[in-house]
């Protein structure tokens, strides 16, 4: 039986999703319409986030900034294509109290304008580059429709902004980012992405070209699950950013920009979580074990405790469950939270040398004895759990993988079951609109390192040019 405060996923996808979310007390509905409340357990998890991500990016020579959350009209105007592709999504601040500006504020969609402002004014010379800075920070996107992490008027996000003095240099930055939110993916959140060039038609307003990471969730809709743009001089045009070069010749920079966001928390629970609850890869719990004395013996309390003291030691985040709850509701407690591993200690067990153990993930018990390492044990579960999730959700989505090659093998797919599409394009965009029309059918992203599936475009029947990936959105 499942969780009864969870609707069974199979049954209602969408409404088993918000079950999780707030059976688990991820997030929760605020009295500002299109926003979310991140609750502890929710946060905790983007903390966790944070510290792997910001940790890679600091490794790789990244400094953290923070910019102004206001950006007037004018600045934002400079750029041409990121003010019209951000348009309908900007929210705007006319009034400073009652009195009217006399120009236009809008919350930061993105921090392009900032940035760019601010480098404008602080690069002289080839020294002062490259600049690798990134920001933490909460941006405003005044969403028609919103879900809790999958889309809201009001989000988390880190922004990575650079400028370099070559293209050459500026293009494997755009690279290694997205290199590293794929690896952050496969190796820490267990998810199987794919990456790939965006078309034009869905490349980032402003950018030269915006690679992209594209996740599939356990129905087989796609979820963006960050991106990485390569601007060339667009923006440095547009707000002069200049430098003196080793021949004290003045050029214009080449920027990028790469950010990913808590929408991630919606692909971990779309892609592990079950009819129980919430399901964590053990690399991005915050809390990988629990802990639970069951009744109050003295030999029952002194094992829990020498469990705990021994994987805090080494480095694994676990806790004591010693509330005043049943045994059976603290249980229940830990696996709808997805806790990665519960270890049951009681008295009857210990008299026969024994624990319980339970993973998460496969809601498996395990019997072993009380005396044994329970570092060396719990590890190995750990890591254990780690490459099956991964492998159960890279088998789910090559499940849902198909190949098509023509407009009627996608409405055939798409009627029965969404999933990632291969198919041949020939670059119009025409073909890419007339796509779109089965089902909001798009482009997820360009495949360049794939063998072509057939020469002939999916949609028109010409001669193709790309082997594109396609699919359904979040």
């Amino acid at each position: 039986m499942n969780n009864k405060a969870i609707t069974p996923r199979d049954q209602d996808f969408a409404k088993w999703y918000t079950d999780v979310v707030r059976a688990a007390q991820l997030a929760d509905y605020s009295s500002v319409k299109g926003c979310m409340v991140i609750e502890p357990n929710g946060y905790a998890i983007w903390e966790k986030m944070q510290s792997i991500l910001d940790k890679k990016f600091k490794e790789l020579g990244h400094t953290n900034v923070c910019m102004p959350v206001l950006i007037p009209e004018t600045l934002l105007k400079k750029e041409g294509e990121l003010v019209e592709g951000f348009a309908p999504e900007v929210a705007w601040i006319t009034h400073g109290g009652s009195k009217l500006l006399e120009e236009r504020l809008c919350f930061r969609p993105t921090s392009e304008t900032m940035f760019s402002d601010y480098y404008s004014t602080h690069i002289r010379s080839y020294k002062d580059l490259p600049k690798l800075y990134n920001q933490w920070c909460n941006v405003i996107r005044w969403e028609k429709e919103t879900r809790p992490f999958l889309r809201s008027r009001e989000f988390l996000w880190q922004e990575g902004h650079t400028i370099h003095a070559t293209q050459d240099e500026a293009e494997k930055e755009t690279k290694q980012m997205m290199d590293v939110y794929k690896w952050f993916h496969h190796e820490v959140l267990a998810i199987p992405s794919i990456t790939g060039l965006k078309t034009e038609k869905e490349k980032f307003a402003g950018a030269e070209y915006t690679l992209t990471n594209e996740a599939l969730m356990y129905n087989g809709v796609a979820l963006q699950s960050g991106t990485s743009h390569y601007f060339g001089q667009k923006f440095a045009k547009a707000y002069d950013i200049k430098f003196a070069n080793v021949d004290n010749k003045l050029e214009y920079v080449y920027q990028t920009s790469w950010g990913t966001t808590t929408r991630m928390i919606g692909g971990l629970i779309m892609v592990h979580s079950d009819d129980f609850g919430l399901v964590l890869p053990p690399k991005i719990a915050p809390k990988q074990v629990v802990i639970i004395p069951i009744g109050d013996d003295e030999k029952v309390l002194k094992l829990c405790n020498k469990f705990k003291e021994q994987l805090s030691k080494a480095d694994i985040t676990c806790y004591i469950d010693n509330s005043d709850k049943s045994p059976g509701f603290k249980f229940a407690e830990a696996e709808v939270n997805g806790i990665p591993v519960r270890i049951e200690v009681g008295l009857r067990d210990l008299e026969n040398n024994t624990i319980t153990v339970v993973r998460r993930d496969t809601r498996e018990k395990l019997t072993t004895q009380s005396n044994m390492d329970i570092v060396a044990y719990v590890s190995v579960l750990l890591d254990t759990i780690q490459r099956e999730m991964y492998e159960r959700a890279k088998q789910r989505r090559d499940e849902l993988t198909f190949e098509a090659h023509d407009l009627k093998d996608i409405e055939d797919i798409l009627n029965n079951q969404a999933g990632f599409i291969h198919g041949m394009w020939c670059g119009d965009q025409a073909c890419e609109t007339k796509i779109k029309e089965i089902k909001g059918c798009k482009s997820r992203c360009i495949l360049e390192d794939e063998n072509n599936i057939d020469d002939k475009c999916v949609c028109c029947g010409r001669q193709a040019k790309y082997h594109v990936l396609w699919g359904i959105q979040y």
